[in-house]
């Protein structure tokens, strides 16, 4: 979902700005796409600490490449770009450092706390926190190209050609990863079940 923008300037006029030398553009934009992206960056690597350290990566990115911005390309569609490419850098980098290994490191993190289980039984607060913890380890499971068009249209409520532009595919590309994305889930909560 896109943060709101409210009566200020929009996020391709503020890049423009950047883009043009207005440095103090980038405020904004990061005041604006922080937490998305920090929430879409938790979600294909698993750890706040790492989203939270990516996050910083890719609004510096930002900055360095503004001047590869496509003036009329949606900024978020660019934004979400970076920040997949800076979330698949460091899992392949995790994938090569044998003294940790990966499943550990992408274990959900969080304090552990649903909010929307509290004051509910304690029989039906397992189960659904149960639940939410197979549907994660299975989205966790999904290959990169799946999660991340996943992530991006159920999560981040991204368009179709949005994620096709993020990604640098075809809308129809999209699709099928997310067909094929659903259908692993599918799967995979079946044979939990």
């Amino acid at each position: 979902m896109e943060p709101e923008a409210g009566s200020g300037p929009s996020d391709e006029e503020l890049m423009a700005r950047l883009k043009g030398g207005d440095e103090a553009a980038l405020a904004p934009l990061m005041q604006r796409w922080e937490v998305p992206v920090k929430r879409f960056i938790f979600r294909i690597v698993g750890s706040v600490a790492e989203s939270e350290d990516l996050a910083q990566d890719v609004f510096a990115k930002v900055f360095t490449k503004r001047a590869t911005y496509r003036e009329g390309a949606r900024f978020s569609s660019w934004c979400f770009s970076i920040a997949a490419n800076q979330a698949k850098n460091r899992l392949r980098w995790w994938r090569h450092r044998p003294q940790v290994s990966l499943s550990s490191w992408t274990n959900l993190g969080g304090d552990g706390v649903d909010e929307t289980l509290v004051g509910q039984p304690a029989s039906l607060s397992a189960m659904r926190a149960e639940r939410i913890g197979e549907v994660q380890a299975a989205v966790a499971s999904l290959p990169f190209d799946l999660r991340t068009a996943l992530v991006l249209f159920e999560y981040e409520g991204q368009s179709m050609e949005e994620i096709a532009a993020a990604l640098e595919c075809t809308p129809k590309a999209v699709e099928n990863r997310l067909y094929r994305a659903r259908g692993r889930l599918r799967l995979a909560l079946v044979a939990e079940a």
